[in-house]
């Protein structure tokens, strides 16, 4: 038999939480001195208490713990139930991962206004080039809805140019509204080079030249896009000039590590 205090500590739990396990009758102490009100507990215990945690990091209640031991939830059922509460929290930490990527690209974006350089702006034209490409369609044009979608896209792509023994050249992502509209986006996710093409895993086609475009390049991942492409909004508004598009990303530079990728933006530009 282990005193509280000692069972506490085997359990890696506090004397409180015991003590309210014990007043909720989710686990009862196997004996109280009855003179002393001592409160003692057998190591057998131990396998219920860690139900108990595990139950509780959960998200359930006490309430609906109780209930499930009393229905005796083998290991098995308990495995995979905390298999599942480990996928959404790792889920929830890849998303709240994303979100501070996002919120340090805004805040950068705040405190290089006015100061951003845009003489590295240049218009020029852009010929047309021969891609192989899949799409896939977006919530919006938010980095959070176009992430999910543009990567997986690129996944597949490569997988199937490798099956066909094809190397692909330089990325071209491109975007447009989506013909289902309520903000949706068709997201292009395309290579150059990609000729010869055959077996139709993905589809082939000559993206059209660009008479005019704003060009800018960015440097590092395509997550910490958002200044660079507000440094291009300003320089085609300060210049008389308005979009005629979604931009263009062509990779230049694609290592490994995203923090050193090289990507130019291609921005469609008419006349005001």
């Amino acid at each position: 038999m282990f005193t509280i205090g000692d069972f506490a500590r085997h359990g890696r739990v506090s004397v409180r939480t015991l003590r309210r396990y014990d007043a909720t009758g989710l686990l009862r102490p196997a004996h109280v001195d009855p003179a002393t009100g001592y409160r003692y507990y057998a190591a057998a215990q131990l396998a219920r208490l860690n139900r108990v945690i595990a139950l509780k990091e959960l998200g359930l209640t006490l309430q609906q713990v109780q209930q499930i031991l009393d229905e005796e939830v083998t290991t098995e059922e308990l495995r995979a139930m905390l298999r599942l509460r480990r996928a959404e929290l790792e889920g929830a930490t890849t998303a709240a991962g994303a979100r501070l990527v996002q919120v340090e690209a805004r805040l950068r974006s705040i405190e290089s206004e006015g100061h951003m350089p845009t003489n590295d702006v240049v218009i020029r034209s852009i010929p047309a080039i021969r891609v192989a490409e899949l799409t896939a369609t977006a919530a919006g044009f938010e980095p959070e809805a176009i992430s999910p979608v543009i990567g997986p896209l690129y996944d597949e792509l490569f997988r199937r140019l490798d099956a066909a023994g094809i190397k692909p050249g330089p990325g071209v992502a491109s975007y447009e509204d989506a013909p289902e509209g309520g903000g949706r986006i068709t997201v292009h996710a395309a290579v150059q080079g990609a000729a010869p093409l055959q077996d139709g895993a993905f589809r082939v086609l000559d993206l059209p030249p660009v008479e005019r475009a704003a060009t800018i390049v960015h440097r590092g991942s395509m997550d910490t896009v958002l200044p660079t492409a507000q440094a291009l909004a300003v320089w085609i508004d300060e210049n008389g000039y308005r979009s005629a598009g979604h931009p263009r990303e062509v990779s230049l530079e694609c290592p490994d590590d995203q923090d050193d990728r090289v990507t130019e933006l291609q921005a469609p530009v008419i006349n005001r």
